[in-house]
């Protein structure tokens, strides 16, 4: 019985292993997207672009900043299985950082008026998903997180992707190759 249960959590531990390290090596490669590229003109052939005032901007990627100090934060929590750290940072990427305890209503309106419904959809299920990381956290399942921490890194890359391709062109090169595939 023993010797079952030890046959059984190797793999599990080889498997959470690799997740934590292909998740870090994604991170990392990706340490510079703590901006957004925000185009300064509307243009109709670049309708997944986002264009928002400077003021806007600036804030958003402020947002973005302290996402991505927060998820390399929960990295090393996840390694330790320190649940109450992973619990408290996705709960503040859930609530975000910045954007709601900094615009004005006026800029409120503004982001919400400018900002594609695909976004705001991404958005929505993105904080969603940190909400449900804070929830596994709490309840000390390792295995839960991990795979909450996957969905919201994978989240971070199809926005980056579509929102943002051309500060992360080759992330929208490697998401196209991987629809083909599909």
């Amino acid at each position: 019985m023993d010797k079952e249960k030890n046959s059984i959590r190797m793999p599990l531990k080889a498997i959470r292993l690799a997740v934590l390290t292909s998740t870090v090596c994604s991170i990392i490669t990706l340490s510079h997207a703590s901006e957004v590229y925000l185009s300064p003109k509307h243009s109709p052939k670049q309708p997944n672009e986002l264009h928002l005032s400077h003021d806007l901007q600036e804030v958003l990627n402020q947002e973005m900043n302290e996402i991505e100090k927060g998820m390399m934060a929960i990295i090393p929590a996840i390694a330790a299985g320190n649940w109450q750290s992973i619990a408290e940072l996705a709960q503040k990427i859930k609530d975000s950082f910045i954007l709601k305890q900094k615009l004005t209503e006026d800029q409120m309106k503004e982001l919400h008026h400018s900002l594609p419904t695909g976004f705001i959809a991404m958005d929505q299920i993105f904080h969603a998903t940190a909400g449900k990381l804070a929830h596994a956290a709490h309840r000390g399942d390792g295995e839960l997180v991990n795979f909450y921490f996957y969905k919201l890194h994978s989240q971070c890359m199809n926005c980056h992707s579509k929102y943002a391709s051309k500060r992360f062109s080759n992330l929208k090169s490697s998401q196209q190759a991987e629809t083909d595939h599909h």
